[in-house]
């Protein structure tokens, strides 16, 4: 029997909203075997982050390699970094196992505004990690910090998407969660260097919506693990979390999680 095998180098939450923890939550609820490698530990809850502890370089790489050398994945994402030298760690690591299949999500501020990658680290991660991503996962805030372009609206979108191709990786996944151009829908723009698609789900109002960008890289990295292709990984990834923020689980004083397993539920009503 094979097993599809999905790795996530990420910071942990103690929240379980976000990170390591949705990640994990997400490859299961997928049913694919998931494994971490651990670049920071995080003190948060709903209403933000209170510390952030990042681990040495050397010992995101060491983790990664246990899980590389023994166990293998058959698709990799890579969720909050902090640093340069963490981001250097990665890609040699990645680079060294021979991984293809590999999501990055550029994850750079929490839901509360704290810092989650160190300015000095933007340059590392458009040098050293885009160019080995099959996909990257930015929010608009996120693609307008890594192409220095102001988003508003559909068209500069696709240029952002342009940019983002530009610097090697293979697909662009634009989220549409901060993009309200559309009345009353989220639309998510994939592009894979030659065209455009587009995704599109009903938007939900609603303040819990802690780690949604984490859960959709990792619904997609699960599917890329199966043998998906990337609009068929992307496809399954919108379904998730679109039912993920539709089934609120309320909780929490502020952003709260997103429902992790309201997929499933709805996968087996729907049998």
């Amino acid at each position: 029997m094979k097993i599809a095998r999905a790795l996530t180098i990420a910071g942990s939450d103690s929240g379980g909203g976000a990170g390591i923890q949705a990640d994990l939550k997400t490859f299961q609820e997928l049913r694919v075997f998931g494994m971490s490698a651990l670049t920071a530990v995080t003190s948060q809850n709903t209403i933000g982050v209170r510390d952030i502890y990042p681990l040495p370089a050397e010992a995101v790489r060491s983790q990664i390699a246990a899980v590389g050398d023994d166990l293998g994945a058959d698709a990799v994402k890579t969720g909050m970094l902090f640093s340069g030298e963490i981001i250097a760690a990665v890609a040699e690591e990645i680079r060294r196992q021979g991984w293809s299949r590999v999501v990055v999500d550029p994850v750079m501020i929490a839901k509360g505004g704290s810092a989650l990658l160190q300015e000095q680290a933007v340059q590392a991660l458009k040098r050293e990690l885009l160019p080995l991503a099959i996909v990257v996962t930015p929010n608009v805030p996120e693609a307008e910090k890594l192409t220095g372009l102001a988003i508003g609206g559909m068209d500069s979108r696709r240029e952002a998407a342009r940019r983002l191709a530009d610097l090697g990786v293979r697909h662009v996944v634009l989220k549409g969660g901060h993009d309200e151009s559309k009345a009353g829908r989220s639309v998510d723009l994939l592009y894979d260097g030659t065209g455009f698609f587009e995704f599109e789900g009903l938007r939900v109002t609603t303040r819990h919506t802690h780690g949604t960008g984490c859960t959709f890289a990792a619904a997609l990295t699960a599917e890329l693990a199966k043998g998906s292709s990337v609009p068929q990984a992307v496809e399954v990834a919108k379904a998730f979390i679109q039912a993920a923020i539709e089934q609120s689980l309320e909780l929490g004083q502020g952003h709260g999680p997103t429902n992790h397993w309201a997929y499933g539920d709805r996968r087996r009503t729907a049998r």
